[in-house]
């Protein structure tokens, strides 16, 4: 209905079929709606045939069954007059790819014209009335949506592919060559801070955009980035809008290039009968440097010339201008006379200590108000703004929490260079007058230099700590200060980094008793390193692995009440918020993300994974992992374990585990089980390919037995065929340690193949399952198949006669080859 009336108010001729339409004769705007119509008309057909989950409805939407048939019907009943039209439709945007001219859309100021005067055959039909669109830009996107409607086609009319690829060849050539075109956008942005036409919000979403790219790695981009920011900060200043935090960090360490480009803006954007922008600045050096640049001489009159300069005379008699050398952008002295705002600006930005505590000072001077508060961002912990507030002197609170803020900060982005400057600045100056206040800068010294080590480690660093940062992490762990505010992730993370490290004698045997009772990071810690210690043997570290199993299943656990119904029967009522454990399951997720240590991780992968398999009950589909033989096999209490809480960790987990190390084949294991036990076939299957292939070279030798375990190829096989690909089931069928010859064969009886077929049986060495194939082919008919199938038996190494060795190395050669594809097709 919409665009309908677009064509209405367009002038498009009424009765008239749009493919008898001449696009060349029709005024821009006119021509421009037709366009969008049919571009609608065929994205609609192809959006179409997407599949769409069909939603059950619940109880409370019956009664609207109704009115969503009605609904779907008159969708249909629209989408079969688009199809009956697509041939049009097609022909119509091929013929808009012939028009070389450039197109214009509706604006506003078009539309109220048209309502102003709906006869009126005016401005609203000239050549420039509306919207500019570069017929390059429309091109583009005809081009790639004739080609989605092709590739649509192309599943019923093969020839259609082909002209598809010829519209998306030439989609990306013209998109290519937009992106390459960017001081053509430069211009247009120049250009429009004097029109002022372009939104705000869109100007800054192009500079989003190509900052985006830059973090996706493309090259060649930022110093576009830079020139958008420059263009996007002079209409900003044009407004007397406040200037992009972006702008201010280009200004930091301004390049010469950056510094010509911003004038070369500033000049082209300011209308020529306005007053100079040197009259209003007040800042002598700064002065000089702008009204001296070659492109603001050229925008000024020899009149508006001499004016300037006889005012420049006056404010600064001293200055012989025609003598003294005019100062570079760098020798510019730092003004006295910089108000509040600019001050609070750099105070945000700056990173440096002394500075910081130089500009709290002026701006003490100037005016006494809490200037912590300048910045919404700045956080310190909740632990410890009490500590800061109760500072009495106004300039040491502000610089105090200003440097933690900043140095936290700093952590967060892992600019740990800068947190230890912020940090030691803010321990120097607290030691002056609070202990408790030092205490704390101390803490978070600790904690900056175990995450700097980890982060540092996580990149692939295999440096071991320092043992003076053991020791200190050991002194955290059990001190004991009186009315001192500890941070509870200090406490976790340094666990974790203990872990980590592997410093298991410590958790295990020095730890202090009361530590382990009253910090349960700590007992979590010291359960870990015993279980960790004792494996690989099973009777020793049954008892602490029994002890961690139960502190673990009580923090999976919930609450259960009983109650009685109003029919009398007794019902259970789970709390899933409140914890029965020692810590509460978000707390304990945290915890193990930021484990990393391998044996500690296979550790617990194992312990969730019985608990997985207890709670779910499915024998038939369980999922795999090492060491499962330490954990008990029942659960006194089952309902009260939260099964999805179990069943959301046991996925985190793993997730996080192979996020450290990819080629982990037990990890990948494991979660290619728990892709096939939820019935994601093509996931689980890309995962079991994965672990064969790291533990293979990449399928160059033999994937070990170990891996491919009978459990796990019945598990590829029923993932095969679960995607319909038939042929590869009868391929896998010959890796199991007897050849599963029913399976293969009912899986060669099925004709509804997903796989390639005949292109697998090069890759088939059991002679019985290649008679089998040249059988059913023979009674199908399908000639040149069983061909392929006689001559694959042909081949002199598969011949039974041969000796074993030869039967085995042309096996194993055809299992490296068929792995090595199925990766190809899946990776």
């Amino acid at each position: 209905m919409l665009l309908n009336e677009l064509l209405c108010v367009s002038k498009v001729p009424p009765g008239v079929k749009h493919v008898d339409l001449d696009l060349s004769t029709l005024p821009p705007t006119t021509a421009m709606a037709v366009v969008i119509y049919n571009r609608w008309a065929i994205r609609t057909i192809v959006l179409s045939s997407f599949p769409e989950k069909q939603t059950k409805p619940g109880p409370h939407q019956m009664n609207m069954l109704s009115i969503v048939q009605q609904e779907k019907e008159m969708t249909d009943n629209i989408l079969t007059v688009l199809k009956e039209q697509a041939t049009d439709s097609i022909s119509v945007l091929e013929g808009a790819l012939q028009l070389k001219k450039d197109f214009y859309v509706h604006t506003l100021r078009t539309l109220d014209l048209l309502a102003a005067d709906a006869a009126a055959n005016g401005e609203t039909e000239s050549s420039t009335a509306g919207l500019r669109i570069s017929a390059d830009e429309l091109h583009c996107q005809v081009h790639y949506d004739v080609g989605c409607i092709f590739f649509q086609q192309g599943c019923t009319d093969q020839p259609a592919y082909q002209k598809a690829r010829d519209h998306f060849r030439q989609t990306k050539e013209l998109f290519d060559s937009r992106l390459n075109n960017d001081a053509k956008h430069l211009f247009s942005f120049i250009k429009d801070n004097v029109s002022r036409v372009l939104p705000n919000n869109f100007r800054r979403s192009v500079l989003r955009e190509f900052l985006y790219k830059v973090q996706l790695g493309e090259s060649g981009l930022d110093e576009v980035c830079h020139k958008l920011c420059v263009c996007n900060a002079v209409r900003d200043a044009l407004e007397g809008e406040v200037l992009s935090v972006c702008f201010q960090q280009l200004l930091l360490k301004p390049s010469r290039r950056t510094v010509d480009f911003i004038l070369e803006v500033c000049t082209l954007s300011l209308e020529k009968d306005r007053p100079t922008l040197c009259e209003s600045l007040e800042e002598l050096p700064l002065l000089f440097v702008v009204s001296s640049h070659k492109l603001f001489m050229e925008l000024l009159k020899e009149e508006e010339r001499k004016v300037l300069m006889e005012q420049m005379r006056k404010r600064s008699a001293t200055i012989n201008l025609s003598a003294k050398p005019l100062p570079s952008f760098y020798d510019i002295p730092a003004s006295a006379s910089v108000n509040i705002g600019q001050l609070e600006q750099q105070l945000i930005l700056l990173l440096e200590p002394r500075r910081i505590r130089q500009i709290l000072i002026e701006l003490h001077g100037m005016a006494e108000r809490p200037y912590w508060r300048v910045n919404s961002k700045w956080e310190v912990p909740p632990d410890y703004i009490n500590v800061i507030l109760s500072i009495k002197d106004n300039l040491t609170k502000d610089l105090v929490y200003i440097l933690m803020a900043k140095g936290l900060h700093c952590i967060s982005i892992k600019d740990f260079a800068h947190a230890r400057q912020l940090f030691s600045a803010c321990l120097e100056l607290v030691t002056e007058f609070s202990p408790k206040l030092r205490q704390i800068m101390l803490n978070e010294m600790l904690l900056l230099e175990v995450r700097a080590h980890e982060t540092m480690a996580a990149e692939g660093s295999k440096e071991r700590p320092p043992p003076d940062l053991v020791s200190r992490v050991r002194g955290y762990l059990e001190m004991r200060i009186h009315d001192l505010p500890l941070r509870q992730v200090v406490g976790e993370e340094c666990v974790a980094f203990m872990l980590n490290w592997r410093e298991n004698d410590y958790l295990t045997l020095q730890v202090p008793p009361s530590l382990v009772m009253n910090n349960p990071y700590i007992k979590l810690g010291q359960l870990l390193a015993s279980t960790c210690k004792e494996l690989p043997g099973p009777k020793e570290c049954r008892r602490t692995a029994k002890e961690l199993w139960d502190v673990v299943v009580q923090i999976c656990s919930v609450s259960i009440q009983h109650k009685r119904n109003n029919d009398g029967r007794v019902g259970l009522i789970k709390h899933r918020e409140s914890s029965m454990g020692i810590l509460h399951r978000s707390k304990f997720i945290t915890f193990i993300k930021k484990l990393r240590e391998p044996l500690v991780l296979t550790t617990l992968i194992s312990l969730f994974v019985r608990l997985h398999s207890i709670v779910r009950d499915d024998i038939v589909n369980e999922v795999t992992a090492e060491h499962l033989s330490i954990w008990p096999s029942t659960l006194p209490t089952i309902q009260a374990v939260d099964v999805e809480a179990v069943a959301v960790t046991v996925k985190e987990l793993v997730s996080c585990a192979l996020t450290l190390n990819p080629n982990n084949q037990s990890w990948l294991i494991t979660q290619a089980d728990i892709y096939f036990v939820t019935n994601q076939y093509s996931a689980a299957l890309n995962l079991y390919l994965q672990a064969g292939a790291v533990s293979s070279d990449f399928f160059t030798k033999a994937v070990p037995p170990d891996v491919y375990t009978d459990q796990v190829l019945k598990r590829m096989i029923k993932c095969c065929s679960m995607m319909n690909c038939h042929t590869q089931v009868a391929v896998l069928c010959q890796f199991l340690r007897e050849v599963d010859y029913m399976t293969a064969f009912k899986a060669l009886q099925e004709q509804n193949s997903h796989d390639a077929m005949d292109s697998f049986y090069d890759y088939i060495w059991d002679v019985t399952i290649l008679e089998y194939l040249t059988h059913i082919h023979h009674k199908r008919g399908e000639t040149e198949k069983r061909q392929i199938a006689v001559k694959a038996i042909g081949q002199a190494e598969l011949n039974t006669s041969n000796p074993e060795e030869v039967l085995q190395l042309a096996a194993q050669k055809r299992k490296k080859r068929f792995l090595q594809a199925m990766a190809k097709l899946y990776f």
